[in-house]
């Protein structure tokens, strides 16, 4: 992998299809997935779902070094709306291994309580306030650790929806993770967000997306997990996101952070290669984009 040394480029364990969703699909086992990101040239990696690494923080690093990958953090789905003390444990206990392993964000998402992403019951005024009342509290518990908090919107959570992404800008501080698939499924544009709002981007997810069906996800003619095993998320350059103009928008705006390549993927019993191949894909076109960056 060529790309210049200022760009800091991560995987996650989701484009091999590792999830943690019940029943999502067939999941690969560790040391193949940090294996093939090694041989990618990938040097770091967010962490992927409870319990798929290990928890040990020695054990976890002695795992990861043998990859010569760096963990930078992880995602967190809790439900921030009801039962606050259970979500800060929970982020008192991710926080407290990723500071461990010398990792820098925690990635947060409102979970709606209920497994997988498909259902997204509405909330009450109270329920938002203590879902905002619930996030700061993890962000200054991960800040205890030295950890940065970002505030992930994502598809089947209670921040989804523009509106609920810009209601969450204006009465939060929380930096967040844009993810350019679940805005963009969410009717975001993420690279007008990105400039209307320069100043909250904390983290990056890279993904690509085949609008056609983002559109029957967001219609409620599909069910997200559903569309994920159609092929919703495709290699960086395949799909109907603007990825050249979204890192343009965030490298112009300062952003010095992780750019995590991430195209969920759910595994059927076949497909042991597609993983590595559309990550592969995905690195050749963000290679060509930060080359014509640096060539302007």
């Amino acid at each position: 992998m060529t790309i210049a040394p200022e760009f800091k480029i991560a995987a996650a364990p989701i484009s091999w299809g590792v999830c943690e969703v019940p029943g999502w699909g067939r999941v690969l086992d560790a040391p193949v997935v940090l294996g093939q990101m090694a041989e990618l040239g990938v040097r770091a990696t967010e962490l992927g779902p409870p319990g798929y690494l290990p928890r040990d923080p020695a054990r976890l690093r002695e795992l990861l070094e043998s990859h010569e990958l760096r963990l930078i953090g992880g995602f967190l789905a809790v439900a921030l709306h009801s039962g606050p003390a259970a979500a800060v444990a929970a982020a008192e206990e991710s926080a407290a291994l990723f500071a461990a392993c010398g990792a820098e964000v925690l990635v947060l998402a409102a979970a709606t309580g209920l497994d997988g992403y498909d259902e997204r019951p509405a909330l009450t005024a109270a329920e938002w306030r203590t879902l905002l009342d619930t996030a700061a509290k993890i962000r200054d518990t991960a800040a205890a650790h030295g950890l940065r908090t970002v505030l992930h919107p994502h598809v089947g959570t209670h921040v989804e929806t523009e509106a609920e992404v810009e209601g969450f800008i204006a009465d939060s501080d929380l930096p967040l993770c844009l993810d350019t698939g679940h805005l963009l499924l969410g009717g975001t544009d993420p690279v007008e967000l990105a400039r209307r709002h320069p100043d909250r981007i904390g983290h990056l997810h890279l993904k690509d997306v085949r609008a056609d069906l983002a559109d029957r996800v967001r219609a409620g003619e599909l069910a997200y997990t559903d569309a994920v095993g159609q092929g919703l998320f495709v290699p960086l350059g395949d799909g109907d996101v603007d990825i050249e103009a979204m890192v343009r928008s965030v490298h112009a705006a300062g952003y010095t952070g992780w750019y995590v390549l991430e195209q969920d993927t759910a595994l059927g019993p076949d497909g042991d290669e597609v993983p590595m191949r559309d990550t592969a894909r995905s690195l050749v076109h963000l290679d060509n984009i930060v080359s014509r960056l640096a060539a302007a």
